[in-house]
């Protein structure tokens, strides 16, 4: 049986390339999309999510993922700031959504009530943009958010640089008091930080094969996008770092980390290089006195991933073929 999946993204390339993962496997249903701001604008983000469903990731199924309505800014009511010369304007890199779709066709955003009581423990979180929609949940339905099985976040960045400040990585960055919200009430979360995603490398080699015999024809001109991008700002690169589809892997495929459990703050400023800094308490905890310690919440980090065992799932699901590093 596949895993239920409710995703929270931005709507950015990786987001995407995670949806198509998703919808290529058999290990992953994802059952509602919550669009919001961050990568693009969160109307652009629904167009292109409708857009997706229509003309992409068509099923034959009764019941497809359900379109929702995420936030439109953040909590620190700083003016959003979007990033098409990464991303494109849709997301979709060089690709724009025909302008004669139909209305985009939305559910009211408390449906993700209805789908956390549809299914209960079975349901997953996987949050790969900002954290603004899910923290309003739990504000909100904190005693519904209790009965969700596991919630994986794609965001920090731990005694490395940032990817949008020396410190700080774009989703913690986007919305630190949202962040901080989930953190502090979320209770089964594991973060998979820019320690382990920028290190999720693809190829315009294995791009290229996935274009040659798969099936999905956005792909290509979407990757070649998101690799200019990082190759003029880092010409040693060797690919795109695909964030959010590591992410979306995570969830079948724990054994694929090495995790680490400590408490975490993110640092709340709104202006300067700390803001959204994610920060992970390592001391021992010893100057506190047995019962605080106990009382301190720990959350699940991903330190390192088996590059090969995405290697190999990640071509093999994309390609549509059995892959390995001998091929």
């Amino acid at each position: 049986m596949s895993i239920k999946v409710l995703l929270f993204g931005d709507i950015g390339i990786d987001d995407i390339m995670a949806l198509i993962y998703a919808y290529l496997t058999d290990e992953i249903e994802v059952v509602g999309i919550v669009t919001e701001y961050g990568n693009i604008s969160r109307d652009n983000a629904l167009r292109t999510v409708q857009y997706l469903g229509e003309e992409v990731l068509v099923t034959d199924e009764p019941e497809q993922a359900v379109t929702i309505a995420g936030a439109e800014k953040s909590m620190t009511a700083v003016e959003v700031d979007v990033v098409p010369e990464i991303h494109g304007e849709f997301g979709l890199g060089p690709i724009i959504p025909p302008a004669n779709q139909d209305e985009v066709t939305l559910e009211n955003f408390f449906t993700i009530v209805d789908i956390i009581e549809e299914y209960g423990e079975d349901l997953h979180i996987v949050n790969v943009g900002r954290l603004t929609s899910l923290a309003t949940m739990y504000l909100l339905y904190p005693r519904t958010m209790e009965q969700i099985k596991h919630i994986y976040v794609m965001g920090g960045a731990f005694w490395i640089p940032g990817n949008v400040t020396a410190v700080s990585e774009a989703n913690f960055h986007g919305d630190p008091v949202a962040a901080q919200i989930v953190l502090t009430y979320a209770e089964k979360v594991t973060i998979i930080p820019l320690n382990v995603t920028q290190h999720a490398i693809v190829t315009p080699n294995m791009v290229d094969y996935i274009d040659q015999v798969g099936s999905i024809d956005i792909i290509k001109p979407m990757m070649d996008y998101y690799y200019n991008f990082y190759k003029q700002r880092d010409p040693s690169l060797q690919g795109s770092p695909l964030h959010d589809v590591l992410t979306m892997m995570a969830v079948p495929m724990n054994e694929m980390f090495t995790f680490e459990e400590y408490p975490v703050q993110i640092v709340q400023a709104t202006r300067g290089t700390e803001r959204g800094q994610s920060i992970a308490d390592i001391r021992t905890l010893g100057h506190l006195e047995p019962g605080e310690a106990m009382d301190i919440k720990r959350h699940r980090i991903a330190f390192d991933f088996n590059y090969r065992d995405f290697f190999m799932k990640f071509m093999t699901v994309m390609s549509g073929e059995r892959f390995d590093l001998k091929n």
